[in-house]
Parts: C-alpha cells; structure tokens; sequence
C-alpha cells in the first residue's frame, strides 16, 4: 500500500473522495485508527482528519442539524450488528496485515477466509464500524491478472 494521498485542502485533480464517519468521542477513534490501522492525523478535530494510505478518513462528533442539511442528525450506528455502510481495505497480503492490525488491539470477527474470488476478513472500530480487509485472488484470475 502507498502512503500517496491527494492534498486533502486543496485536491491536485479537483476532487478527493473521503469517508466521513460519525463517532461518540473523537480521541478514543482517532486512537484507534492511528494505533490499530497506522492512520496518521492531519487535523485533530471539529472535524478530525486521519490520512489512511491514499485516502482520508474524517471523523465528527454526533449532533443535531445544521444550516447546510436542516433535517439531518448526525449518529453513531446504533447497534453495531446491523450492517448500514462499511470501510472496504484491498491488501496485497491480508494475512500479514490481520497478524499486523491484531498485534495493535485490532478485534477481528473471524480469521481471514477464502472465498475464492477474494480472501477477507472484518474488524470493528469503537463506534461499531464495520471495516472489511480484503486481498483479489480468484478475482484476479477472471482478470487475467496474477495474484502476488
């Protein structure tokens, strides 16, 4: 994985795709992505901005509507069993990155299983995020791409 990102304040092409989650309390998440996944903060809060390899993740506290989307309440998922989005990570080697992440505190599910397309496995941040780790095998044979 490379640690190349787009300048998040001011995007090279014009635009960078981000994922905003909504967290209980900001400190304990960005502990936990900077310790467990080795995000590094680029802004610590209101909102807190983690640079994760070559993308970005913003983390915002709960709370009630704003001018900008009058109907919305921002809210942590209620109950981290029902499925509603999910951080997807492709890695070139899943099980040395299970090994890497559960040496940190990283709480997986399962063991990385083969699906024979992909080999994966999920963890889940404090809030109950679901983060799924997953490395193309069979995938990529229907590509004609080797598999490393």
């Amino acid at each position: 994985m490379t640690d190349e990102a787009p300048d998040y304040f001011r995007p090279e092409g014009g635009a960078v795709l981000t994922t905003l989650l909504i967290v209980r309390d900001v400190d304990r998440s960005r502990e936990y992505y900077q310790r467990v996944l080795g995000a590094t903060c680029v802004r610590e809060r209101q909102p807190c901005i983690l640079r994760f390899h070559n993308s970005y993740l913003v983390l915002n506290t709960e709370g009630g509507p704003t001018d900008d989307k009058p109907t919305v309440n921002a809210q942590a998922p209620a109950d981290s069993n029902t499925l509603g989005c999910a951080m997807n990570i492709r890695v070139t080697d899943v099980r040395q990155v299970h090994a890497e992440w559960s040496s940190r505190g990283g709480e997986f599910l399962t063991e990385p299983k083969d699906h024979g397309v992909e080999i994966r496995c999920y963890l889940r941040d404090p809030d109950g995020y679901l983060i799924e780790v997953g490395q193309g095998t069979g995938i990529l044979a229907e590509q004609d791409r080797p598999a490393r």
